[in-house]
């Protein structure tokens, strides 16, 4: 089984953060006509299904440099929120929140061509370029949604330093919020038997469709708790199996909406399965040769199938199953 590529991640942009807090150059660049608006409508991204296109693509808007004059102008007038994301090459990338116009008219303010869709759902299919760059764009406009009101006095905000900062706007309070991501652990259980039978995983089923899937465990970091602490815990929470040790393998930004997917692989001291029904299905054991015998996500015709090829619990699986055949 062959490692998925992990889409979200690689931003392909230099995040310029020393240019950032100069607010003349950020309102020069967002005007220029070579700067490229990546659009966002309540929290869906523009993608274009057809005009011959093999495979969905991002829709990013150009300005005159990219043989549209007229997008630029569109997109800024109907967006209400703006983010500097970074620069490719000498071309400075926003993201535009189109939010307040009803989908027909953001998809016409951003050059009339695709539809709004979920990145959650469309992200597989999407190159890993298009992809990163929608999933930063929807996560920073997202913040800027969630953060319109200061936490410590309830005044309004106001963005900062290109969209990465936003300011009470009372005078006594002053209060800067940043962008946060939530930190979640997502973990693939092993168990060794020293009897001479096969390596197993363990993998749950859980209440989110396809119904047929089994992925790995996951769950967010708690205030004054590690990330080992974390796997450990949410394991034995959702599966009552206790593990004693937690490796860290990699991680995957998860902008569905806010998180950051931090994958481990942990070694389990026991087998015994007492599932927690708020939390899963079912869960089982498997050993490599089973789990290569999974159908794809999406196919209902196999009696279990396997994450998603764009995620992390599909990376996790995959390493851990190329991993125990090489033995």
């Amino acid at each position: 089984m062959d490692n998925p590529v992990l889409k979200f991640a690689d931003v392909p942009l230099d995040r310029a953060e020393e240019r950032r807090g100069d607010p003349e150059w950020i309102a020069g660049r967002l005007v220029r006509d070579d700067t490229r608006y990546i659009p966002v409508w309540r929290d869906l991204s523009l993608i274009d299904d057809g005009h011959g296109a093999i495979l969905p693509t991002a829709v990013i808007c150009e300005g005159q440099a990219g043989g549209v004059s007229t997008v630029g102008a569109d997109v800024l007038t109907a967006s209400c929120e703006t983010v500097f994301l970074g620069m490719e090459g000498d071309r400075a990338v926003f993201a535009v929140d189109l939010s307040g116009s009803d989908e027909e008219e953001a998809v016409a303010a951003a050059g009339g061509r695709g539809k709004f869709q979920d990145l959650w759902r469309a992200g597989s299919s999407i190159d890993a370029r298009g992809a990163a760059l929608m999933a930063y764009a929807r996560g920073m406009l997202y913040w800027h949604r969630e953060n319109r009101y200061c936490g410590r006095c309830g005044h309004a905000t106001e963005s900062r330093e290109g969209g990465h900062r936003r300011r009470c706007t009372d005078t006594d309070c002053g209060r800067n919020a940043f962008p946060r991501i939530d930190p979640a652990v997502i973990t693939l259980v092993e168990y060794r038997p020293e009897d001479g039978r096969p390596p197993m995983c363990l993998l749950g089923n859980h209440h989110r469709p396809p119904p047929n899937v089994f992925s790995t465990l996951s769950g967010y970091t708690e205030p004054g708790e590690s990330l080992e602490e974390t796997v450990a815990r949410e394991v034995f929470e959702e599966v009552g199996v206790h593990v004693s040790a937690a490796y860290y393998q990699a991680s995957q930004p998860w902008p569905f909406p806010s998180s950051l997917m931090l994958g481990f692989r942990a070694r389990a001291e026991t087998t015994a399965i007492v599932v927690n029904p708020d939390e899963l299905l079912a869960a089982r054991w498997f050993t490599a040769e089973e789990v290569r015998g999974f159908g794809e996500w999406g196919d209902e015709s196999a009696s279990c199938a396997l994450p998603r090829r764009d995620s992390i619990a599909r990376f996790l699986v995959d390493s851990w199953v190329s991993e125990v055949t090489a033995l």
